[in-house]
């Protein structure tokens, strides 16, 4: 009986020490806004309070770092899982994401990439339980407070340039333009904070993107391609009218980030911010006024 009372005051303990734990972890209605440092490729990861949303997973395991630094250790679930487009330097990491970590839903369009690293994440996803969200324009993803409204790409237009184009399936349609082009563009919201991710868009994508209408300002940006030359207009920036700017870019033989793209940058007098110089980049924001964590 006393071993059977000791089992009992333990087990009663442990769970005092995990509800103090997850008081002193989860403190505060703050939203972060996490640019991990991934090297060349995106990874920006939102909390707020237990909810996470994850924007692409970089080329290599290095997201599960960032993940690791920025949420407890017992939480094991990730309520959504966003991949711009297939290419490796966004969804590299998502598959160790996927063996680690629980994931609610993963929000990508249906293109397909005949990379056998893209198909082993297709069927890993496949397998997990996860739901597949397809996203189009008009779109809203919410989770707890937390909002992403889809603005690009249109249904149109993937109608237009894919070919057998079905909803919710991953890898279901294959187009002979560049896949930057299936960029998801998605706005995230809470309150009165818009962050808008913009994946590897250029500009005549850009100016579809424009034309939806779907643009507002935003006080945060994600700058399309790593900063390329080609991946930022400045009728963007007119219609978006951020005031800082992410570029996640790491070491590389492309030219990222472009001079061009930093000048114009200036010439708009927005804070511009990146992963390769600072590391992790985190914005914290109340819902209304936003800060840089220092």
């Amino acid at each position: 009986m006393k071993k059977l009372w000791n089992n009992i005051f333990l087990g009663l303990s442990l769970a005092l020490i995990a509800v103090w734990m997850a008081v002193f972890v989860y403190p505060e209605k703050e939203l972060h806004l996490i640019a991990c440092d991934v090297g060349q490729g995106d990874a920006i990861l939102a909390t707020y309070g237990t909810t996470q949303i994850l924007i692409d997973g970089g080329a290599t395991n290095k997201v599960v770092e960032c993940l690791g630094t920025n949420m407890p250790f017992w939480d094991r679930k990730i309520e959504v899982v966003l991949l711009t487009h297939p290419q490796l330097d966004h969804y590299g990491g998502l598959s160790e994401v996927f063996r680690r970590y629980q994931v609610e839903q993963f929000v990508a369009t249906s293109l397909n990439s005949s990379s056998q690293s893209y198909q082993a994440l297709i069927s890993m996803v496949g397998g997990s339980g996860t739901g597949v969200i397809n996203p189009t324009t008009g779109m809203v993803i919410r989770s707890g407070l937390l909002y992403l409204d889809i603005v690009w790409p249109s249904g149109d237009f993937q109608a237009n340039e894919g070919d057998n184009l079905k909803g919710n399936i991953l890898g279901a349609f294959t187009s002979k333009r560049d896949p930057n082009d299936f960029s998801v563009v998605a706005n995230l919201r809470l309150g009165e904070f818009d962050a808008l991710f913009t994946g590897d868009i250029g500009p005549e994508i850009i100016n579809k993107v424009i034309a939806t209408g779907k643009i507002h300002d935003v006080e945060y940006i994600k700058i399309p391609h790593h900063g390329s030359k080609n991946g930022l207009i400045k009728e963007l920036l007119d219609e978006a009218s951020p005031e800082v700017a992410i570029i996640s870019v790491g070491k590389n033989s492309f030219g990222h980030p472009h001079q061009e793209t930093l000048d114009l940058l200036k010439e708009y007098d927005i804070q511009v911010k990146r992963t390769d110089k600072d590391g992790d980049v985190e914005l914290i924001s109340d819902g209304k006024n936003w800060w840089i964590k220092k």
